[in-house]
């Protein structure tokens, strides 16, 4: 209990708050099953159930080779990133909403000075119209996404580019991640990990409970610990 009342503090310290997108901010895992099932159906196959944990990780591009190379496809990398971009295009331009609260709890760190980034493993012909058409493309000083590092988010880099990015070190900022490997890739970098509950993620919610330094269920759980502190201030 120590450790979690410490680790809130760091939170309510923190200069830059990174945050991941699919999952974390937006809801839109859902949108990926339904991409993933139209995907395999049109090649006669059904959704292999370690696929979604395996590609979370990765861009487009590595999903892309990684699927090829699994499935044995006689297909284009660069084909099979324009389907499921293709597929997932209208839902994310219309139809992908904020997670409860998330916006508010935004709002808030931007009246606190807090610098905002984005780190995602999507692509920006998706996340640019979502957040923009959800009204929060400009709270975000920059946003980073795999293809701009080497490695994936099980590795700290894009965290690392993320900071460097809003001009801070590690130790001065929060991330916020819906899977496990966001979640180590952030420890490993020295960043105050925060755990976000997502269903699509739940498989791997007791390694996530683990390892992060905060598991939220809900935004509104972050917004309400601040305005009950800030009675006592």
């Amino acid at each position: 209990m120590n450790k979690i009342i410490e680790n809130i503090r760091k939170l309510k310290q923190i200069k830059g708050a990174i945050f991941d997108l699919d999952g974390t901010l937006l809801d839109s895992m859902g949108v990926w099953s339904d991409v993933d099932r139209i995907f395999f159906a049109r090649r006669g196959m059904e959704v292999p159930e370690d696929f979604i944990r395996t590609i979370a990780p990765l861009g487009f591009s590595a999903s892309a080779k990684y699927t090829i190379n699994q499935f044995q496809l006689k297909e284009k990398e660069e084909d099979i990133v324009a389907e499921w971009q293709e597929l997932a295009r209208e839902a994310y331009a219309k139809q992908v909403k904020l997670k409860p609260y998330a916006k508010e709890y935004l709002e808030m760190l931007k009246k606190q000075n807090v610098s905002l980034a984005a780190a995602t493993a999507s692509d920006s012909a998706l996340f640019e119209p979502c957040l923009i058409h959800n009204g929060i493309f400009d709270y975000f000083d920059t946003i980073v996404t795999v293809r701009d590092v080497t490695r994936g988010k099980g590795f700290p880099d894009i965290y690392y580019l993320a900071a460097e990015k809003i001009g801070l070190f590690p130790e001065n900022c929060a991330v916020f991640e819906d899977i496990l490997k966001g979640i180590e890739g952030a420890k490993i970098g020295g960043f105050l990990a925060i755990g976000v509950e997502d269903l699509h993620s739940a498989f791997e919610k007791e390694f996530i409970l683990e390892y992060a330094d905060i598991y939220i269920k809900s935004w509104k759980e972050l917004l309400e610990e601040e305005l009950e502190s800030s009675k006592f201030t």
